[in-house]
């Protein structure tokens, strides 16, 4: 025979609802409903005081059931709720529909920086965008791989851990997504010598860009979990700077 309990007998701390509690609360022979347990147990927590002084102060005397489960099904349902309150989460009393979550605003994309170069104020702008837009960031990353291909297939035989490789294959993508949105004209296609010409790294490019750059490599370089060596974040380094100074003479009409 088995020695764990069955699923029926757990204890778990879960809040009903208030018709629930409020039945129960009424065959404990308690005044209180779950209003007044709610406001008792917000002030109780927020003078420090813990659940097994707070619900017991809730009964002038033990509260008394016809059956063990009732008993059980009463503290489950305290306990949830306390667990709510300590959590600072908003608790529902009332059985209404539910209120319409607020709409997330959109993003909107970043004004284009051409004829001039990107600012620090365009490159954040540029960025957050494409954390917030999913389909602008599905839509940019797919031109990025059809147009730049050839750039991709340098990438691929450079010799990178998977690290280092991810690192600088979504760096490079961020940094041609933002060239894009900032130049209607659009980029051309940048030849695979780009990346394996000695000095291209040393080429001008706008401040801001390479600011950017230089500060995702620092993380990369810090990262907890998968930090890259020195080894490995001088390649990606050198492979992220030809391609943004590759990137960028890359515009059309300039």
């Amino acid at each position: 025979m088995s020695r764990s309990r069955s699923k029926q007998m757990e204890f778990v701390h879960h809040f009903e609802g208030a018709q629930v509690l409020d039945g129960l609360l009424e065959l404990a022979g308690t005044s209180h409903d779950s209003l007044t347990v709610l406001t008792h147990m917000r002030q109780a927590h927020a003078e420090g005081r813990p659940s097994q002084e707070v619900i017991p102060s809730l009964f002038s005397q033990e509260p008394r059931f016809e059956s063990p489960e009732l008993a059980r099904r009463l503290f489950q349902n305290l306990l949830g709720l306390w667990d709510l309150v300590q959590e600072g989460k908003q608790v529902r009393l009332e059985d209404g529909p539910r209120p319409p979550r607020p709409k997330k605003q959109k993003t909107e994309p970043p004004r284009p920086f051409a004829p001039d170069e990107p600012d620090t104020a365009f490159v954040e702008a540029a960025w957050r965008y494409l954390e917030d837009d999913e389909k602008a960031r599905t839509r940019l990353h797919d031109a990025f791989e059809n147009k730049q291909d050839a750039l991709l297939g340098v990438l691929d035989a450079a010799g990178l851990t998977d690290e280092g490789y991810g690192v600088a294959r979504h760096l490079l993508f961020e940094l041609h997504a933002m060239l894009e949105l900032g130049w209607p004209q659009g980029l051309a296609s940048v030849a695979p010598a780009a990346l394996e010409t000695p000095g291209m790294e040393t080429s001008p490019v706008p401040t801001a860009l390479a600011a950017y750059a230089d500060e995702a490599l620092f993380e990369a370089e810090q990262d907890e979990e998968h930090p890259l060596s020195p080894e490995e974040l001088a390649k990606v380094r050198t492979l992220v700077k030809r391609g943004l100074a590759a990137l960028w003479s890359a515009r059309k009409g300039k």
